[in-house]
């Protein structure tokens, strides 16, 4: 796990990093699966938290025994999802700080995330921050989903950086383990959906964006 390069890029994941979307994923999941008699178990979430939808629902349905489509419980989920999502919303801890302090020293950031472009540019629009991010990349922009590291293999190549050179921002096992393939720092940023985890993968496990590690590791070398 690299952490002795010059940091030359932020580059943050989106749900539960970001914004507090995995706590709303957790809410919908959880009445989607009450509906067929099932519950919403901390290691069915571990295995979908990070993975794009197709491939998340996928495992849900191959776990449980569900007989219907992923493309029908995508289509369920998502309504619950988007109900939920106007009322909950909210940054997560540190982020705008943080934010302000990479525009504050001219450090190119970006956003890596396993949703689609379509929900990650309504969430960035909502407060106003698609505009702060140099590169974004989203499901559609990759073949193979975290935790493989094509999608920050890809991000390194788009800021012209090797991946030592990028610091990126993960929630989850399979993001932190997507990372670390790549060669990338990364600081783990755990919620309460996460916390039972393995970020062994990690250079550094955190409380929030805010920790102060965070800020250290981007003035090293600098």
């Amino acid at each position: 796990m690299p952490d002795s390069a010059m940091i030359r890029v932020v580059v943050f994941d989106l749900d539960g990093l970001m914004f507090n979307t995995e706590e709303v994923f957790f809410a919908s999941g959880t009445e989607l699966l009450a509906r067929r008699n099932h519950v919403l178990t901390p290691e069915l979430l571990r295995m979908m938290i990070g993975r794009r939808a197709p491939e998340a629902f996928g495992l849900m349905r191959d776990t449980l025994g569900l007989e219907e489509s992923v493309e029908s419980l995508l289509a369920e989920s998502q309504q619950l999802f988007d109900d939920l999502l106007e009322t909950h919303l909210a940054p997560m801890p540190g982020l705008l700080d943080l934010l302000d302090d990479l525009q504050a020293q001219g450090i190119p950031h970006g956003v890596a995330t396993s949703s689609s472009r379509s929900f990650m540019t309504k969430l960035l629009e909502r407060f106003e921050l698609e505009p702060r991010f140099r590169h974004t990349l989203t499901a559609e922009d990759v073949t193979h989903g975290k935790p493989h590291p094509e999608i920050y293999l890809t991000a390194a190549e788009r800021f012209g950086v090797q991946p030592a050179e990028m610091l990126v921002l993960e929630d989850s096992e399979n993001g932190t383990k997507a990372a670390a393939a790549a060669g990338a720092v990364v600081a783990s940023v755990p919620h309460q959906h996460t916390r039972g985890q393995d970020f062994s993968h990690s250079t550094r496990v955190v409380d929030t964006l805010a920790d102060p590690w965070i800020r250290q590791r981007l003035a090293a070398g600098r």
